[in-house]
């Protein structure tokens, strides 16, 4: 059996002649776009069931009529005279017109018009598609003015918004973002995040690979011009849906991170001046008080001496006139009844107690881990007004990492207070030369050590132990120094088991040495 023969393909041409020419009038009169058809002067021809559907006439009223009857006032001039410069060329035209309804209502079109050309050359017909696309505008322009007032709320806000994408890349900011630009440097919030990065750790890492919101932190970064600046920042995630062809049946996820920062810079200011000066009225009073303990402790002192040496030398008279008349032992010393003196003594010992029970009690604050850079900062704030008065130059050096010891903030600080005064005074007292101040916190093995070093003249070698007793002073009386500062520094530090001496070595002046213990593995912080 012999194969039949191979028929060669048709032509594009041959395949489209073999459609019946009332093929395509069904397809017109069926297609879902409104299709209408004019002569060369625009008046309609043939229109189809979607034309009718759209424009809300009937054959026999639209028919014969030219397509002008569409037209509505509002769509400019120069759109139709651009129109009809078009296809009077023999070109298509695509736009948007606005036309009316036969019920008078308005539907925005996109029309599309070709001209038919003629075997001749000569335009015979246009051909008209038009689709009512008045609910697409409508949308279009409600999301524009939804994202202009978003826009526009988000502008006037008086915190700083940026949005960014998965890689950090900004995408969207308001112009209190756009001034960080200028006080931080490039991006500010890359900077921010790295910040809560470090701050956060782990639980940064996680939130961000999960999308997962970050509440309001504090973050504290250093701007241009060398101040700190704090700020009040949190994240939010959201997703969008991508709207790309490929997307239309498997949905892809775009995730942006939206981040709020808020200048607290101020606030903080206000916070740390509040905190400060209640250090300061703290420190004060505790100050004020410690010194009264040590006057009256001082003073009960002072007198147990005579009392004491007064006391012996009843005895010894007692002793001495037991063996005497007794009309003599009554008469005692010239004469004064032996009862007289113990009287008296008695009358001095009441006199002694009722002075300490003046003492005031020794502070209960508790006992806590401090940091040792942080109590020496805020002293360092406390005296700032005194070191500049003075114009005494500082050198703060405070340990790289956290020194933590157990004790009383408030009296650790009247400690570094009163050994910053006393080097202060000491600077003040030299005419002339350097006038410097350093302060260097610096761990050790087994211990905190802290100095104080000032460029004043010093202590001398035979003096070193004796400053620290009460009421000693190398200031002289017309300076109305008790002489109680290294006395009362002497008892905080004896308090928390550490040492503070004079070091015999610096010859540029004076240098303190406090030596404390470091609290329970703290020497690992």
């Amino acid at each position: 059996m012999s194969k039949p023969p191979v028929t060669p393909p048709s032509s594009a041409q041959d395949i489209a002649d073999q459609v019946p020419p009332h093929i395509f009038r069904q397809a017109a009169d069926q297609a879902a776009l409104a299709i209408s058809i004019t002569d060369a002067r625009a008046n309609i021809l043939y229109a189809n069931a979607a034309f009718l559907r759209t424009t809300g006439y009937e054959h026999d009223e639209i028919v014969g009529h030219n397509e002008s009857i569409l037209s509505y006032r509002v769509t400019p001039k120069l759109v139709y005279e651009t129109l009809w410069a078009q296809i009077q060329r023999q070109r298509p035209w695509t736009g948007l017109l606005v036309n009316k309804r036969k019920d008078g209502s308005r539907y925005l079109a996109d029309v599309t018009i070709t001209p038919v050309v003629g075997e001749e050359g000569m335009t015979t017909h246009f051909l008209g598609m038009q689709r009512d696309v008045t609910e697409v505008h409508r949308l279009e322009r409600q999301v524009q003015n939804q994202k202009t007032l978003i826009e526009s709320v988000v502008d006037a806000a008086q915190v700083a918004i940026v949005l960014l994408d998965e890689k950090e890349r900004v995408l969207l900011d308001n112009q209190e973002y756009k001034k960080l630009i200028g006080d931080l440097g490039k991006e500010p919030a890359v900077k921010i995040l790295a910040v809560l990065r470090e701050q956060m750790g782990e639980a940064f890492s996680k939130a961000y690979e999960q999308h997962r919101n970050i509440a309001a932190r504090e973050v504290c970064i250093e701007s241009s011009n060398r101040q700190t600046r704090w700020f009040s920042c949190a994240a939010s995630w959201f997703e969008e849906h991508d709207v790309g062809a490929d997307a239309f049946y498997e949905p892809l996820r775009r995730h942006y991170l939206l981040l709020t920062i808020q200048d607290i810079s101020e606030l903080k200011r206000q916070q740390e001046a509040l905190r400060i000066n209640s250090l300061h009225a703290l420190l004060s009073e505790q100050e004020h008080i410690q010194s009264l303990r040590e006057t009256l402790a001082g003073a009960v002192y002072q007198l147990e001496g005579p009392l004491n040496l007064l006391s012996a030398a009843a005895n010894m008279l007692e002793r001495r006139l037991s063996g005497q008349p007794s009309n003599l032992a009554k008469g005692g010393a010239g004469g004064l009844p032996a009862s007289t003196l113990e009287d008296a003594i008695q009358k001095g010992r009441e006199a002694l107690e009722t002075l300490r029970a003046c003492i005031p009690d020794q502070s209960v604050e508790a006992m806590q881990i401090v940091n040792l850079n942080e109590v020496l900062a805020d002293v360092l704030k406390l005296t700032t007004s005194s070191l500049l008065g003075a114009s005494i130059v500082v050198e703060w050096m405070p340990s790289d990492k956290p020194v933590m010891a157990l004790g009383h903030s408030a009296q650790l600080s009247n400690l570094f207070k009163q050994l910053i005064s006393n080097a202060i005074d000491a600077v003040n007292e030299r005419r002339g030369g350097r006038r410097e101040l350093r302060i260097v916190c610096a761990p050790r093995n087994d211990h905190i050590e802290v100095f104080v070093e000032d460029s004043g003249p010093g202590i001398a070698e035979e003096l070193r132990y004796k400053v620290f007793q009460p009421f000693f002073t190398t200031k002289g009386a017309a300076r109305k120094h008790l002489g109680l500062g290294l006395a009362m520094a002497q008892e905080v530090v004896n308090h928390h088991s550490g040492t503070i001496d004079i070091d015999p070595g610096y010859r540029a002046g004076c240098r303190v040495r406090v030596q404390l213990p470091y609290a329970a593995g703290g020497a690992h912080v």
